[in-house]
């Protein structure tokens, strides 16, 4: 078989442009160890013009946030007719709403934190000081303020005193339309990372994140901050349970070849699903790449194998879930 012509979609124009690329570079060197013909592509005007040019075999969207996780690249590369590594545009909708992903799992009798999710709109007809006292009231302190829908921790806050809760609104609102007000659940931060090349969708092993202070951007993605454990300290029970959760929202929300799915474990030993993530960083600090590795090692396979066998899924049909795309 001839080597893959694989173009990698990086960039873009949203908070998380600078990871985006890292992510993009790391797996450029990948694919390229593994033989692939490899482009990497800033997403900008001239876009479309570049990917007919190039023709590739398969197209591996890596923009984080907006525009790459709402569905919407998705739908762009459901017009051109190129396949694509990971979710369907359907897909990426249903998770990259917080409160949305969060609901499907629950009805589904997932745990998941009590949340609300309020617009800022609402705060502006309402007036914001009664409604932070109902936050107040029903949540108490800690709780979690965080954007709707985004990634990499940006506009999160965890708020341990009343009178910083309308400075953590402001934050989140800064890079979204829609605050998601949560339950905080004190416990381990674990992240279980789910591939699926067409026989069915697998957990890698969960990594446990320990760092001081919040998980926040800084700590994502600035080496030194964070001490990852491979697979997490955690149980066996424990850790089945974790991948299970991960393995029930991949499938929940209808997601295709990779996610990846962040998880508290707290003190009774119950992991709660947080979050789920259909185009999870790459750079050398990401959770996915750790997973994916450690996966290599525990079955003496080359690094790169793991993410052509994504690619060969990609080729192989617009869904090999089996769910409606």
């Amino acid at each position: 078989m001839s080597p893959r012509t694989v173009a990698i979609l990086a960039g873009g124009l949203n908070h998380e442009r600078e990871v985006s690329l890292r992510s993009g570079r790391r797996m450029s060197a990948i694919l390229a160890d593994g033989g692939c013909h490899v482009r990497l592509l800033d997403v900008d005007s001239t876009l479309l013009q570049r990917l007919t040019a190039i023709n590739p075999d398969v197209v591996w969207p890596l923009i984080h946030g907006t525009t790459g996780e709402d569905g919407s690249l998705q739908d762009l590369l459901e017009l051109t007719g190129l396949p694509y590594v990971g979710a369907t545009a359907r897909g990426a909708r249903l998770s990259f709403h917080k409160a949305v992903a969060g609901a499907i799992l629950s009805n589904g009798g997932c745990p998941v934190p009590e949340s609300t999710c309020l617009p800022q709109s609402l705060f502006r007809e309402v007036g914001a000081t009664s409604i932070l006292e109902l936050v107040s009231s029903k949540y108490g302190f800690p709780v979690v303020i965080k954007p709707a829908a985004g990634g990499s921790a940006l506009g999160v806050n965890i708020v341990t005193d009343p009178k910083d809760l309308p400075g953590a609104m402001v934050d989140s609102f800064a890079y979204g339309d829609q605050v998601l007000i949560e339950q905080f659940i004190k416990g381990r931060e674990v992240a279980v990372s789910v591939v699926d090349s067409g026989d069915g969708p697998k957990a890698l092993p969960p990594v446990e994140i320990v760092t001081e202070g919040a998980y926040d951007y800084d700590a994502r993605y600035n080496p030194g901050r964070c001490e990852y454990f491979v697979p997490a300290r955690l149980d066996a029970e424990v850790l089945d349970d974790c991948k299970n959760l991960a393995l029930t929202a991949h499938e929940a929300l209808g997601l295709r070849h990779l996610s990846r799915a962040d998880i508290i474990v707290d003190e009774a030993g119950t992991p709660w699903f947080i979050d789920i993530n259909i185009a999870p960083g790459m750079t050398e600090t990401s959770l996915f790449p750790q997973a994916a590795h450690a996966y290599a090692q525990e079955q003496d396979i080359p690094l790169h194998e793991i993410y052509a066998d994504l690619i060969e899924a990609a080729l192989s049909g617009p869904d090999n879930t089996g769910s409606q795309g």
